[in-house]
């Protein structure tokens, strides 16, 4: 399998064609963010630097990231700022319900960052802003990407008692590169949380994701995915990690589209319901292609 490799000190190591992204010029792009602006809301695909921000604008979706900007980990492949949290926004989960309801949506993505200042991990927040887009249309599809609130059950179960649709929580990476690439955070904790949302919620679609090019090797990604399966996990995103600034872990190798395409095909024999493979693919990115309530 052909991968074109770059030396991991130079952080300025040209970037194949297949991960450039075009500059946007749809006005539907600054509506959105002007939308985005006007409620006051933070998105991942501002905050984490998603190199899809640009198509998803256009296009008049975004990932809806709460309980403020400032993250209490500091994982070396995120660019979400990690400082001291302020106290969250009681009125956010009505915003980005109006959001929501502004743009149309038939399926929304939230995500928050890491709370671990509070008890719960921001897991009620989570429940109040689902509940607050179900007040306002049930028919929308909702999928939450969450921390690992610490493995604490109670706040897994507040989540899920707000009964999204998909329920995701990223591995992010190999067992052997954790430490590494996620702080604080652990591969087994990562897989039982994972199991355990399953147990509480059968309803509810399981998800997850890797970033590949952090050095992996593919009997790891195989293994990764393996574990995956053996939790239960039905949904998997697989993706080109691109560091964001010269301070965090440096890229090892580019992959190619056609590895992704087949790392995909791997995976979809393996069992789970539906992949999505490719360099720029990211946790949410054409999130709506999959229809929990449609699943085989």
């Amino acid at each position: 399998m052909t991968r074109v490799k770059i030396d991991p000190a130079l952080h300025l190591a040209k970037k194949p064609d297949w991960i450039k992204v075009r500059l946007p010029s749809n006005p539907v792009f600054f509506s959105t963010k002007a939308l985005v602006s006007d409620l006051r809301l933070h998105t991942v695909c501002e905050s984490a630097q998603c190199p899809n921000r640009w198509e998803c604008w256009s296009q008049g979706t975004a990932t809806f990231m709460i309980a403020g900007d400032r993250c209490t980990r500091a994982c070396g492949f995120c660019a979400v700022s990690t400082a001291k949290p302020f106290a969250l926004e009681q009125d956010e989960p009505q915003r980005v319900a109006e959001a929501v309801m502004r743009m149309k949506l038939k399926h929304v993505v939230i995500t928050a960052v890491a709370r671990d200042d509070m008890p719960d991990g921001g897991a009620l927040h989570f429940a109040q802003t689902i509940e607050a887009i179900r007040e306002r249309d049930a028919a929308i599809i909702i999928e939450v990407l969450v921390p690992d609130f610490n493995g604490k059950d109670d706040s897994l179960r507040t989540v899920l008692a707000a009964a999204p649709h998909i329920f995701n929580h990223n591995l992010e990476t190999v067992e052997r590169l954790t430490p590494v690439v996620r702080s604080r955070a652990k591969y087994q904790l990562s897989l039982q949380f994972l199991h355990r949302a399953k147990e509480l919620r059968p309803q509810s679609v399981t998800k997850s994701g890797l970033m590949l090019g952090l050095g992996e090797t593919e009997t790891e990604i195989f293994q990764a995915m393996d574990d995956l399966r053996d939790h239960h996990v039905e949904v998997l995103t697989m993706g080109q990690y691109l560091r964001p600034t010269p301070q965090h872990l440096p890229v090892v190798e580019y992959i190619r589209p056609e590895v992704f395409d087949l790392y995909g095909e791997i995976a979809r024999k393996k069992g789970f319901t539906h992949v999505a493979s490719g360099p720029l693919v990211r946790s949410s990115y054409h999130a709506a292609d999959f229809n929990p309530l449609e699943k085989k």
